[in-house]
């Protein structure tokens, strides 16, 4: 598993190469520009001195080894004050190779061969790199030219490399001392900052691995210097929140779940109790059966939606997502409950409007409309009426269950999706109840990307409104 100090080295590393490179490139670089200023010095004085040949070409036919013209050529003031330790020699030669003229600080050179000869006559211009008679490396150059009576000549123009080796040898140093303190103060710099980056996480790994249930309520300090690190506590510290919460409503929930359980399992116990104290008649025990029947079934109403919430409170919620259409699906429900609310003596209608199709359960989004439905007809008393309206709202389908009940005081509407959370008023008309069946339903809206809104006035009634995203929505969602 690689760490952080590692990349930082391997940074380092990365660097070392880049330095490198660019190194080679500057040396190949300044290597080709000084060689072609070179280059160019020795094609001026050439092409100076063919212009000077053909001006006075009586000195080439005289065989003269020191002429006035060149003097300027030789010894001018720019090479005595800007390359003093740079010599340069000229000689002219036949086209056979023989020597006609040298400049006075040319050394005596026998005829050229033949091989230079020959390209000079291809290439008409020639440059060389040979070693001079002391071993200085010097740099030549070949010049046909033709002067006023039309013989042809062979120019040669020679300088001494030595400048240009000592200029590419203080390039190297100067790349090498400028890379190696680079490199230094990149590594010690990649260590100083890998002990100012592994700090903060270190103490925040050590804080969160230290950390126990006990210690939920506690948080990371965020006391570093840097943003980044201040940003990610504050990630922690959110992930902490969160956790705190959700083993808060766990651990009520379990509270509750048992409490709501020990009544009936109580009266189990009580009523056995009570039976097995004495012989009792047939009429008895059939009495005790019957109110321990009452309390099964009471058990069994708390245990289903209880394992439906713990389907949707896992990982993957137990949900097959479909385009459906909702007006046949709400119609068939409106369709199941006519006969209850017929008991009920509650009028029952179902509105609705052409609307796009959704990406839905049809098993569990009927479940939400019967929990819906059903807390209405419960709750509305008889003469009253409930309304299912379907409607397309913007770019989500909108199913609202309208009822004309009691209402519920605006205290209670933030609580009515925490789970066995019941009015005083709910208790009192309906004993049987669990205080599940809402929060089913926004567990399903959950899980299907809606939402689930109420509005309710006391004493004219209720609104509940689910809102599912259209499948147009979504096909256009990234």
């Amino acid at each position: 598993m690689k760490s952080l100090r590692s990349l930082i080295s391997w940074s380092a590393f990365v660097l070392m190469t880049g330095l490198l490179a660019f190194s080679a490139l500057v040396y190949a670089a300044s290597e080709i520009l000084l060689q072609r200023l070179v280059d160019g010095r020795l094609l001026v004085l050439a092409e100076s001195l063919a212009e000077i040949a053909e001006r006075y070409p009586d000195f080439l036919k005289a065989g003269a080894k020191d002429a006035a013209p060149t003097t300027e050529l030789t010894q001018s003031t720019t090479d005595q004050h800007v390359l003093p330790d740079v010599t340069h020699a000229l000689r002219v030669f036949a086209t056979d190779g023989s020597l006609l003229w040298r400049s006075p600080h040319a050394a005596v050179q026998g005829p050229l061969p033949p091989r230079v000869l020959e390209q000079v006559r291809l290439k008409n211009v020639l440059f060389e790199t040979l070693a001079a008679p002391d071993g200085t490396p010097a740099r030549h150059l070949f010049l046909s030219f033709a002067g006023k009576d039309r013989v042809r000549y062979i120019l040669q123009a020679e300088t001494s490399l030595l400048h240009y080796q000592e200029t590419l040898r203080g390039l190297v140093f100067l790349l090498t001392l400028g890379s190696g303190a680079t490199l230094i103060l990149a590594w010690v710099g990649s260590l100083w900052l890998a002990k100012k980056v592994m700090a903060p996480i270190e103490a925040l790994c050590t804080g969160a691995e230290t950390m126990s249930e006990a210690d939920l309520e506690k948080r990371l300090p965020m006391d570093s210097p840097y943003r980044e690190f201040r940003r990610l506590t504050q990630a922690v510290n959110s992930v902490l929140d969160q956790f705190q919460r959700g083993s808060e409503v766990q651990r009520n929930f379990c509270e509750i779940a048992a409490h709501e359980m020990k009544t009936p399992l109580t009266i189990l116990q009580g009523n056995l109790e009570v039976a097995l104290m004495k012989a009792r008649t047939v009429e008895e025990y059939h009495e005790v059966l019957l109110n321990n029947l009452q309390q099964v079934d009471r058990l069994i109403a708390l245990t289903r939606p209880l394992l439906t919430l713990a389907k949707f409170t896992s990982s993957k919620p137990p949900v097959n997502l479909a385009p459906l259409a909702m007006e046949p699906l709400i119609q068939e429900i409106v369709d199941e409950l006519a006969l209850l609310a017929d008991d009920y003596q509650i009028s029952m209608r179902f509105d609705t409007q052409p609307v796009p199709s959704v990406l839905g359960d049809a098993q569990w989004l009927k479940q939400a409309l019967i929990n819906l439905l059903d807390n209405a007809l419960r709750y509305t008393p008889s003469g009253g009426s409930v309304t299912v309206r379907l409607q397309s709202t913007g770019h989500e389908v909108a199913v609202a269950v309208e009822d004309t009940g009691h209402g519920i005081e605006p205290e209670h509407i933030p609580h009515l999706f925490e789970r066995f959370y019941r009015t005083d008023w709910a208790r009192a008309k309906d004993t049987a109840g669990t205080g599940l069946g809402l929060p089913i339903v926004k567990e399903i809206m959950d899980a299907h990307g809606g939402s689930i809104f109420v509005t309710s006035e006391v004493n004219k009634g209720s609104v509940f409104t689910l809102r599912l995203p259209a499948i147009a929505q979504q096909a256009v969602s990234p």
